[in-house]
């Protein structure tokens, strides 16, 4: 196929400013990236944006379930169960692929890619 650019599940981006840093997530327009490596702000890096399974940290105190909807809190850099969608965007269709009590301080989810 002569318009193919590349498979979607990495993206290159451009580091906002803050810098970025390997394995932390951000929001890049609509976009929840994880980033594959350190980059300075203004700088190209690469970008996983699903679908797959990651860890991250998740919000303070919530225990999840699988299968559970997980939204992404950018003022708190964390992933977590708290719908309010005006603040917190769906991570697409992502769930909890294994269950997370409340003491963890990080979760497993699955990305699935979506802009939303």
């Amino acid at each position: 196929m002569k318009n193919f650019v590349q498979p979607g599940e990495i993206l290159t981006l451009t580091a906002p400013v803050g810098d970025v840093v390997s394995g932390q997530a951000y929001q890049i327009g609509s976009l929840v990236v994880v980033a594959t490596h350190d980059a300075e702000a203004g700088d190209p890096f690469e970008a996983f944006v699903g679908p797959g399974v990651i860890t991250h940290a998740k919000a303070p105190s919530e225990a999840w379930a699988e299968g559970e909807k997980i939204y992404w809190d950018d003022s708190e850099g964390v992933f977590t169960t708290d719908d309010d969608t005006a603040a917190n965007p769906l991570v697409g269709v992502s769930v909890a692929v294994v269950a997370g009590g409340a003491e963890d301080t990080t979760g497993t989810l699955r990305l699935d890619g979506v802009a939303r």
